[in-house]
């Protein structure tokens, strides 16, 4: 959980082959967002990719909540193939501002947010920042801060963001799709045919809204804002005993719950929980733990 190793870059049962697409019953944009809609009544559950990502993503968690509930499907603009913002502002400031937009627009009461990855951590600034917008919170593997972010200064923070977007917006088209495919294999999934499929899914966003984005999120810590949120948030992690070795230390699930714990502490009603075997994408490695975590949380609130 090294700055260096979480900030690299930010889903099905592994090596199998996707699920049929689910039909959508409309699209819109909203400010920075692209949002598909599935399912026609019940409570409204909004999924947000992380970095690259886009609604393929959530295919299988598609499927499965669409039959008793509305789903709406984020694209941030610049992943999967949509056009990137201008350069104007922060960009994750103008896709929570889109959101909450979009929301209070479409008149939807408390939805609960599930954020992947960069998802989790806008979903989770969302709760702070827009409580009475917010029903609940699933952050997949997202956090209010990097992983070892904590412990540099806010300044060594932004130095090592800063890398992180010139390393990736310099790299070659070629060398940019090798790092989508050497991420999902090393850090993305426990599969190799699935980190294999994936891969160039993430790599068909732009390269430079991908640098972005991810500078924004490994530059900031949104701790503080949760102390302000209302709405019950469930932190769900990964965990593989072959990625536990940290230096020469090999940390256990229970100390990896318990560091997200640490992290997400400013949040009043916050639970971590761990499955295993997975890797950051926890719904491919895990898809039927996840859907049942999932399912949980939702009918609890």
């Amino acid at each position: 959980m090294a700055a260096c190793a979480a900030a690299t870059l930010h889903a099905a049962t592994p090596g199998a082959a996707p699920a049929a697409a689910s039909a959508t019953t409309g699209s819109t944009q909203v400010g920075t967002l692209t949002i598909e809609r599935h399912g026609k009544a019940g409570r409204p559950v909004i999924l947000v990719p992380g970095l690259a990502g886009g609604p393929w993503v959530w295919k299988d968690t598609i499927a499965d909540l669409e039959k008793s509930h509305v789903v709406y499907a984020v694209t941030l603009a610049g992943f999967d193939g949509t056009p990137a913002p201008s350069a104007d502002g922060n960009w994750m400031d103008r896709a929570d501002a889109s959101l909450a937009q979009f929301i209070q627009q479409s008149h939807l009461d408390k939805p609960i947010i599930v954020g992947h990855s960069l998802g989790g951590t806008l979903a989770l600034r969302f709760a702070g920042r827009h409580p009475d917008l917010t029903g609940g919170v699933v952050a997949v593997d997202g956090l209010p801060i990097f992983p070892g972010m904590e412990r540099v200064s806010p300044d060594q923070r932004a130095a090592i963001a800063a890398q992180l977007k010139a390393k990736t917006e310099s790299a070659t088209p070629d060398a940019f799709k090798a790092q989508q495919l050497q991420y999902m294999q090393a850090v993305g999934t426990l599969d190799p045919a699935t980190a294999t499929r994936v891969a160039p899914l993430n790599a068909r966003s732009d390269q430079k809204a991908v640098a972005r984005y991810m500078a924004e999120d490994a530059g900031a810590d949104f701790r503080p804002e949760l102390k302000a949120a209302k709405a019950p948030i469930l932190e769900i992690t990964a965990f593989a005993d072959q990625d536990a070795q940290m230096g020469p230390v090999k940390i256990t699930k229970e100390q990896k719950v318990a560091y997200y714990a640490a992290l997400l502490a400013d949040a009043p009603n916050v639970k971590v929980i761990a499955l295993a075997p997975s890797r950051h994408y926890v719904m491919l490695d895990q898809p039927a733990a996840f859907g049942k975590a999932l399912n949980d949380f939702i009918g609890a609130h």
